[in-house]
C-alpha cells in the first residue's frame, strides 16, 4: 500500500523507528531507492539473526510555519485519568522546539537533521549550537506571537484546533484501551503547524522525556509533575467524586463529553497557552542550583 501511495503522490516522506526516542534513527527520503540503500546498511538481517527493527513511514509536512526562517514543533502534555469514561486534562504550559538551522527543501539538504528535526538531543550537536541562547519558546509566548502577527481570532482558532486534535486522537483509540481504575497516563503530544495555520499531529509519546535542557525546562516539568500528583490525588485528599475544572496548570477538557467551562461567550476557546501561575512560582532555590551544578560536573 505504501509503495502504491508513494508512486501515486511522490513527495518527501519521513521514516521513524517505533522503538527509539529523541530523534534517533529518523531520516527523510524522496526516492524508493533510498529506502533500499538504508535497509541494506541498517536493519535488514539474515533470518537466523535478530528480527529487523520496525519503522513507521509518514508523509513529511514540507511547508511548515517558520519563525525566523526556522522550523519548530510543539510539545504538549496531556493527562488521561480514565478511558471509561474518557477523561482528559490538558496542561496549559508547554514549549515550542526550534531547529538551529534555517529551513530548506533543497535536495542536498534532505539528509540534514539539523534542518528537519527539532529534538534537543539532535540539535545540541549542531555546529555553533549555544545552550545559553536556547532553542525553545513557551507555548504562551508562541500564542502571543501568533495573536500579534495574525490576529486574536486566527490565534484562538489555531489553538482550539490543536485541542480538538488531541481530543479526537484519544477518542479514536478509546475503544481499544484498557486502563486500571487506579492508573493514569501522561502523554507528550508533538504537533506541527503548517503555513496555513493548520495543526498536524506528528506523534504521541507514551513516555515523554522529563529530563531538563535548561532552567525554564526544569521549572516547567517540575511544576507539571507536581500538579499531576495533585490531579491524580494518590493520597485521596479531595472529596470523593469531586473533580475541579482547573487544578494547578491542568484544565479538564473532556469528561465523557465536552466540558462547558464558561457560562458566557468568550474569545478564549481553549486554555492551552493561557497564563499559568505555576510558571512564576516554580523557581529553583539556591540549594537546587548547587545540586544541579554538582550533578552536571559529575556526569
Amino acid at each position: 500500500m505504501f509503495v502504491e501511495e508513494f508512486k501515486r503522490s511522490g513527495g518527501t516522506w519521513i521514516m521513524k523507528p517505533i522503538g527509539r526516542a529523541q530523534g534517533a534513527g529518523i531520516f527523510l527520503f524522496n526516492k524508493l531507492s533510498q529506502i533500499s540503500d538504508w535497509r541494506r546498511t541498517n536493519t535488514w538481517r539474515p533470518d537466523d539473526e535478530e528480527a529487523p527493527e520496525t519503522y513507521l513511514a509518514q508523509r513529511y509536512v514540507d511547508a511548515p510555519y517558520l519563525i525566523g526562517g526556522k522550523k519548530f514543533d510543539l510539545r504538549i502534555y496531556v493527562l488521561v485519568t480514565s478511558y471509561s469514561p474518557l477523561r482528559i486534562q490538558l496542561y496549559r504550559s508547554g514549549f515550542a522546539r526550534f531547529t538551529s538551522t534555517r529551513y530548506s527543501t533543497k535536495k542536498e539538504d534532505i539528509s540534514n537533521s539539523y534542518i528537519h528535526l527539532t529534538n534537543v538531543a539532535v540539535q545540541k550537536h549542531a555546529p555553533g549550537f549555544d545552550v545559553n541562547k536556547g532553542m525553545k519558546w513557551s507555548i504562551r509566548d508562541l500564542r502571543l506571537f501568533m495573536a500579534a502577527r495574525h490576529g486574536q481570532e486566527a490565534s484562538n482558532e489555531l489553538f482550539h484546533n490543536i485541542q480538538n486534535l488531541i481530543i479526537r486522537s484519544l477518542l479514536a483509540v478509546q475503544p481499544s484501551m484498557i486502563m486500571d481504575k487506579h492508573a493514569f497516563e501522561l502523554y507528550g503530544y508533538d504537533v506541527l503547524i503548517d503555513q496555513e495555520l493548520k495543526p498536524w499531529l506528528i506523534e504521541v509519546n507514551a513516555s515523554p522525556s522529563l529530563s531538563a535542557s535548561d532552567k525554564g525546562d526544569w521549572s516547567l516539568k517540575c511544576a507539571m509533575l507536581e500538579d499531576l500528583l495533585d490531579v491524580v490525588d494518590i493520597e485521596q485528599k479531595r472529596e470523593s467524586g469531586k473533580l475541579d475544572l482547573h487544578m494547578g496548570g491542568y484544565d479538564l477538557i473532556w469528561d465523557g463529553g465536552p466540558v462547558l467551562r464558561f457560562d458566557k461567550p468568550t474569545s478564549l476557546p481553549t486554555m492551552l497557552g493561557a497564563y499559568n501561575d505555576r510558571d512564576a512560582t516554580q523557581l529553583r532555590s539556591e540549594k537546587d542550583e548547587a545540586w544541579a551544578k554538582e550533578a552536571k560536573s559529575s556526569s
